[in-house]
C-alpha cells in the first residue's frame, strides 16, 4: 500500500506505495482549472500575501490542507484552497511550478518519490535526504510528530496475554501467530522482518482492508494496520513499537514553493506541525470517517483547541 520506503528489500515495489498517500485519481472537474483560472506557474503565481493550498484526493490530505488554510487565514494570509487534486505526480508538479504554494506531504513517501533508491528511515534521516534531493524551487518545513504509517498491531487482549510492547517482543512468539495485511504484504516484508527482528510468522493471510476487523474477530493475531486508521480506536488495537525503524518515517510535513512562502507562512505552518500528533490525527479521522463530519469543521475544532485558530 502506501508507505513502503523503509529498506532496500522493498524499494523495487516502492512506486506502488505512492497511490494512497499520493491520492487516487479524482472524478469530476479538475480543481486546478475549475472555478478560478489555474495559476500561471511563476514565482508570483499565488499573488502577494496569498497562499494556494492543495491536497491529494483522500480525506486525510483534505483535512490537513484545511488545517493549514485556516491557520494561515487566522494570521491574515489570503488563502485559496485546491482540494482533491489527484496523485502525487500531479500535485508535486504543481508545487514545483508555483501553481500551489503549500501541500501537506508525508516525508518518507516524498523522499521515495524524488529518490527511489534512498534508504533513509528515521525522521531526521529522511528530512536530511529531502533537503539534498529536492529541487531548488521546493522546501520542506518542520515535520510534525504525526505519522500515518505502517504498523504491526495487535488487540489489547493479545498485547496483555503475550506481554507485547515492541516488534522485538513479537519476535519471541511470532512463530505461533498468524499475521494479516495487504495481498503484497508478505512479499514486501517477510525477509525484512526476519533480518531486522528475527520475526517469523506461523502463517500470512491476505486480509487487505479487512485486516483491522480480522484482528478484532481473532482470525489473525497480528495485523498491518496504518497508524491513523480509525479502526485502530474503534477495534481497540495497539501498534507495536518499531525501535529499529523497519517502517520508514512518514511524518506529516508541509511541502512549499519556496519563493511564495513568506515568513508568516513558514512560522504558522511550523506552529501547526509542533502541535499535530498521530493521536490527534487519528481522533480527527475518526470524526470524519465514522461520524461523517466535514474536514473543514474538524480542522477548525482542532485549531481552536490548540490555540491556532
Amino acid at each position: 500500500m502506501r508507505r513502503m520506503f523503509g529498506g532496500a528489500a522493498v524499494l523495487v515495489s516502492a512506486m506502488l506505495a505512492l497511490a494512497a498517500c499520493g491520492g487516487g485519481g479524482g472524478t469530476g472537474a479538475n480543481p486546478l482549472t475549475s472555478g478560478s483560472a489555474a495559476p500561471s506557474g511563476s514565482a508570483t503565481a499565488s499573488g502577494a500575501g496569498k497562499a494556494v493550498i492543495g491536497s491529494f484526493d483522500f480525506d486525510e490530505s483534505v483535512l490537513l490542507a484545511s488545517i493549514y488554510a485556516q491557520a494561515l487565514e487566522a494570521k491574515g494570509v489570503q488563502v485559496e484552497e485546491k482540494p482533491r487534486i489527484g496523485t502525487r505526480e500531479v500535485v508535486y508538479d504543481q508545487v514545483k511550478s508555483g501553481g500551489l504554494t503549500v501541500v501537506p506531504e508525508y516525508n518518507g513517501n516524498l523522499l521515495g518519490f524524488v529518490d527511489l533508491q534512498n534508504t533513509a528511515s528515521t525522521t531526521d534521516e529522511v528530512n536530511a535526504a529531502l533537503k539534498e534531493k529536492l529541487p531548488p524551487e521546493l522546501e520542506v518545513l518542520d515535520s510534525s510528530p504525526a505519522e500515518d504509517k505502517d504498523t504491526l498491531s495487535v488487540t489489547k487482549a493479545t498485547q496483555q496475554k503475550l506481554s507485547l510492547t515492541s516488534m522485538e517482543d513479537l519476535a519471541k512468539v511470532s512463530k505461533d501467530l498468524v499475521v494479516g495485511g495487504p495481498p503484497e504484504f508478505k512479499k514486501r516484508w517477510e525477509k525484512r522482518f526476519k533480518d531486522v527482528y528475527g520475526i517469523e510468522f506461523k502463517q500470512w493471510e491476505p486480509k487487505g482492508p479487512a485486516t483491522a476487523d480480522a484482528l478484532k474477530d481473532g482470525s489473525i493475531q497480528v495485523g498491518n494496520v496504518f497508524s491513523t486508521d480509525p479502526k485502530m480506536t474503534a477495534n481497540g488495537l495497539v501498534p507495536l513499537e518499531d525501535p529499529k525503524h523497519v517502517f520508514a518515517a512518514q511524518n506529516v510535513t508541509p511541502l512549499v514553493f519556496k519563493s511564495a512562502a513568506d515568513d508568516t507562512v513558514r512560522t504558522t505552518l511550523n506552529a501547526v506541525s509542533a502541535k499535530l500528533t498521530t493521536q490527534s490525527l487519528l481522533d480527527m479521522m475518526q470524526k470524519i470517517s465514522v461520524n461523517k463530519d466535514e474536514p473543514a469543521t474538524v480542522a477548525k475544532e482542532w485549531l481552536t483547541a490548540n490555540g491556532l485558530g
